[in-house]
């Protein structure tokens, strides 16, 4: 009974509109059917499938309907989760989105798995990754990015 896939991500949004409305208008998401739960929010998803729920962040009793919230739950950030990925194409497309947004990105070139990436956070301090795969050097879009395999290595991992 091994796990196939991941079926989503919550997040508790400072602001639930603009989340939804960053999810949507930068990423391609569009708002799927949702339960009626006692707490408002959505479902984002893409080609039909959940990818993203969301709800507001400080309403009362948070910590009884998100299970992972603590009563003392720090907002604003990843966490102890670095980021979440997702597979997407087109980087070029969502450069230009990104740069008419004035939204900042971080873009990643890993060459010997042909993987272009671009870095960007949510309106809550959620860090998201785009992994775009077979991106050659030559077909690469033009970027000042950082390449993993130039990148210092750590050998020893300290405590």
């Amino acid at each position: 009974m091994p796990i196939h896939s991941l079926n989503h991500f919550f997040i508790r949004a400072h602001d639930l509109e603009l989340t939804k409305t960053f999810f949507q208008e930068m990423l391609g998401f569009e708002v799927m059917p949702r339960p009626d739960f006692p707490f408002p929010g959505y479902w984002m998803g893409i080609n039909g499938s959940i990818q993203v729920h969301m709800g507001p962040s400080n309403i009362p009793n948070r910590e009884k309907y998100y299970i992972g919230t603590p009563e003392d739950a720090v907002n604003g950030q990843t966490g102890v989760i670095d980021h979440v990925a997702f597979l997407a194409e087109e980087p070029t497309g969502f450069i230009e989105k990104f740069v008419k947004n004035k939204i900042k990105f971080r873009p990643r070139y890993f060459p010997e798995s042909n993987l272009y990436q671009l870095f960007i956070t949510d309106p809550n301090g959620v860090m998201i990754e785009l992994n775009f795969f077979n991106i050659t050097a030559e077909n690469a879009p033009k970027w000042e990015g950082e390449d993993y395999s130039k990148m210092e290595r750590v050998s020893v991992i300290s405590s």
